[in-house]
C-alpha cells in the first residue's frame, strides 16, 4: 500500500507538495523556512488528493531541523480566544494611531 501524499496551500498561493503525514506532523523533503508561514496561514487548504480541508486561521507550531534530510512541520487551528486577542490588539493599535499615542 502506497503512503498518501498531502499538499498544503498557504494564503499567498504557496503550495507545499509531496508531503507525508505522521500524526499531526507534515514531512517535506524540501527545505522549509518559518518566514514562509509568517502572516500566510489565513486561510490554509490541506489536501490528500481526494479531500480538501479549508482552515480559515492557522498558525505554525514548529519546523524541526532536518531529520535524515526531511523537514517536519506542524500547523494548528487558532482558538477563538486567540482570534479575539488578535482583534482586540489590532483595535487598540488602530485607536492609538488615530489618537497619536505611542504604545
Amino acid at each position: 500500500m502506497e503512503d498518501k501524499k498531502y499538499s498544503v496551500i498557504l494564503a499567498d498561493g504557496t503550495t507545499l507538495t509531496d508531503l507525508s503525514l505522521n500524526g499531526n506532523n507534515f514531512i517535506s523533503k524540501v527545505a522549509l523556512n518559518p518566514s514562509t508561514f509568517d502572516g500566510n496561514c489565513c486561510p490554509v487548504v490541506i489536501s490528500d488528493g481526494e479531500v480538501s480541508e479549508n482552515h480559515p486561521n492557522m498558525a505554525l507550531v514548529q519546523i524541526t531541523t532536518p531529520v535524515e534530510g526531511e523537514y517536519w512541520f506542524v500547523l494548528r487551528d487558532r482558538t477563538d480566544e486567540e482570534l479575539k486577542a488578535i482583534r482586540d490588539r489590532s483595535d487598540i493599535e488602530y485607536l492609538a494611531m488615530m489618537c497619536d499615542i505611542e504604545l
